[in-house]
């Protein structure tokens, strides 16, 4: 009998999270801009987390964050193309870490972010990364990551 492949949908529930509707945009810029088979994401923060990592929350909590905002940014990719199965490869995401002067681990916040990628499309979801520290990010968010797809 031959094995079920599973949706990128049914992924996600499977790992015990969800989807939700894409947050609105809080000035004059849209979720998603496709132009040709690329697809730009605006960045992505989350309302779970205010504060600063390193101060307000721990490296763990960070990772969090970053999966929660990764989470938000699949809501709005779905949004825009009705299914996740459309995605072919995750090319690049880049991620903010709203942190302390003196933190240094951002890349092992957005790693929550990056393996929530790999484990709901795999090998199509390993992907290149920058992560970065600032002062602050707006509405005071723990993190805030965009993306670029390449979609079929």
């Amino acid at each position: 009998m031959a094995e079920k492949i599973m949706t990128p949908e049914e992924k996600i529930e499977s790992l015990g999270l969800q989807l939700t509707e894409p947050r609105k945009a809080v000035g004059n810029y849209v979720a998603c801009v496709q132009t040709g088979n690329l697809l730009f994401t605006a960045g992505q923060g989350v309302d779970q987390y205010r504060g600063k990592v390193g101060e307000d929350f721990d490296v763990e909590e960070g990772y969090l964050a970053a999966r929660q905002s990764m989470l938000n940014l699949l809501s709005a990719v779905k949004g825009e193309l009705g299914e996740l199965s459309r995605v072919k490869r995750v090319v690049k995401i880049l991620g903010f870490v709203n942190c302390t002067p003196d933190f240094t681990d951002q890349p092992k916040v957005m790693n929550g972010a990056s393996d929530l990628l790999v484990e709901v499309f795999g090998e199509k979801g390993k992907h290149g990364r920058s992560a970065v520290g600032m002062q602050q990010l707006p509405g005071n968010t723990a993190v805030e990551i965009e993306m670029i797809l390449e979609i079929e």
